[in-house]
């Protein structure tokens, strides 16, 4: 948890390149996903193309147009993928018109193609070499248009929805408990003269729970520095409960460099203390364990459920919960978020995110 200035300095123009691809309304396409679905969508266009042609036998032609319109949607995905770093840099209004016009010239370029050496003129009889050009350019440039537009209207929403979940984790950042800063200020104290060394070390875990909430809502972390947060965390509280608290760890599988949204493990274990320990009188135990099979890692946390009468009176808003939800969406997509069930007299909370190592 511990940065120094050499390493953020170092850090800074990667992460700048990087908020400049996010603020791009381009999607990555790159991304073998989105090169799929280019590939459909130009096979139902030509599918429309063929019908809308009129002739009696027209899947005769599906082959011919399917190959032309493969070419320029392959080619325009091809281009704008190797663009995209140049076009995030230019903003979005720029970015729309250039790659606008890239769009035209590649249906321009890929048409006096197939039309010199690809027999494509056949499927206008009578029209002439203009005549193909200009209709191409016509359908390119009415498509083209309607499509970024739609990538347009898709990224601004996803701006609003991603700056509402910056403001919540702000406002989630901010909110230390009262209690547990005063907790952890007396504990400190009073371990100042009989342990000097868990009294630095406490001092060290607040200070690091601090500058977490100084950090931006939409900074990545690896997991290996949101687990230590947490560590530091628990000893904190164990600090004030004592014995009421115990905790095992079974975290061996976890990829520990795999970057993730700060503040997704603390909240959780802060409810599971709030809600599980504290109402107990006799405490209870949290069980932090992982597991990574397949394409996706899952850490859950356990405590006990208390009694109903406190539970009522304990009850939370799921604030945390939505909010860690929302942005482990805005980073992974639906193949991330959290789940919540009841296992026996124990509450399990659970991430869920894709294993990918990081770039």
């Amino acid at each position: 948890m511990r940065e120094t200035t050499a390493d953020m300095n170092q850090a800074s123009p990667t992460r700048n390149a990087r908020n400049q691809q996010e603020t791009l309304f381009l999607p990555g396409f790159c991304d073998i996903r989105m090169v799929f679905a280019v590939v459909v969508i130009a096979e139902l266009l030509a599918f429309v193309l063929v019908l809308a042609n009129g002739r009696n036998d027209p899947w005769s032609q599906l082959g011919l147009v399917s190959l032309f319109l493969q070419w320029i949607a392959l080619s325009s995905a091809a281009v704008l993928c190797l663009a995209r770093p140049m076009l995030a840099r230019i903003g979005n209004t720029a970015a729309a018109l250039t790659s606008y016009l890239l769009l035209l010239l590649i249906t321009a370029m890929v048409s006096e193609l197939a039309f010199q050496f690809g027999g494509l003129d056949e499927l206008l009889p009578g029209a002439d070499h203009a005549g193909f050009l200009f209709r191409n350019l016509g359908i390119s440039a009415i498509l083209s248009a309607l499509v970024l537009r739609y990538l347009y209207v898709q990224h601004q929403w996803r701006q609003q929805v991603q700056a509402e979940a910056q403001a919540r984790v702000q406002a989630l950042q901010a909110r230390i408990r009262p209690h547990f800063l005063f907790n952890s200020m007396n504990s400190i104290a009073a371990l100042t003269r009989s342990d000097p060394l868990r009294a630095e070390q406490a001092v060290q875990d607040l200070s690091d729970l601090f500058r977490v909430s100084l950090h931006e809502a939409s900074e990545r972390v690896t997991l290996e520095q949101e687990l230590e947060l947490a560590s530091g965390y628990l000893r904190m509280e164990s600090l004030r409960l004592g014995d009421r608290l115990r905790v095992e760890w079974d975290i061996e599988r976890l990829p520990r460099k795999r970057l993730v949204p700060s503040l997704i493990l603390q909240p959780l274990l802060e409810n599971a203390i709030y809600h599980g320990i504290e109402p107990l009188p006799e405490g209870g135990r949290i069980s932090v364990s992982s597991l990574a099979e397949g394409r996706r890692v899952s850490v859950s946390i356990r405590n006990p459920r208390a009694p109903d009468s406190n539970a009522v009176r304990r009850q939370g808003n799921g604030i945390a919960l939505e909010n860690i939800r929302l942005r482990l969406q805005l980073a992974f997509g639906a193949q991330a978020g959290v789940a919540l069930r009841e296992v026996g007299e124990e509450f399990e909370t659970t991430l869920y995110f894709p294993r990918e190592k990081m770039q």
